[in-house]
């Protein structure tokens, strides 16, 4: 089984391909993310009478997207592959399924993905 995930929104969509079979999924992930990810994660692979040590691949939306959304997931995300030793690979636009999925199939592994963020982070001063 595969995993296919973008956290660059409030809404986090997650894909599972297992064989040819697709199923995607979406959660309102908001400020909830950091929180509840591998919860939600490990639901979904309970849904479909999996485990962790199913998973033979991880692709991610590198971006780009929400700065916290993106490091969170990324972060989140490579370090699962890294811990299962399984490949991980990035895509991005519209096809970036399609592109981490043909990515995968070819054996590529790029060890771990950064996020891409299209323009300089605006990080706001603190209050105090």
């Amino acid at each position: 089984m595969r995993i296919l995930i973008d956290t660059s929104d409030k809404i986090c969509k997650t894909t599972l391909v297992d064989d040819n079979e697709r199923y995607d999924y979406q959660w309102e992930s908001n400020v909830k993310l950091s929180k509840e990810l591998l919860g939600y994660l490990n639901d979904l692979l309970k849904k479909h009478d999996k485990s962790w040590s199913d998973i033979s691949g991880i692709g991610v939306f590198e971006g780009p997207g929400s700065f916290t959304g993106l490091r969170i997931g990324l972060t989140v995300m490579n370090t699962l592959a890294d811990g299962m030793k399984v490949s991980i690979v990035g895509g991005r636009g519209e096809k970036w399924q399609d592109e981490v999925i043909e990515k995968l199939d070819t054996g590529k592994d790029e060890k771990i993905v950064l996020p891409f963020y299209d323009r300089e982070a605006n990080i706001t001063t603190p209050r105090k």
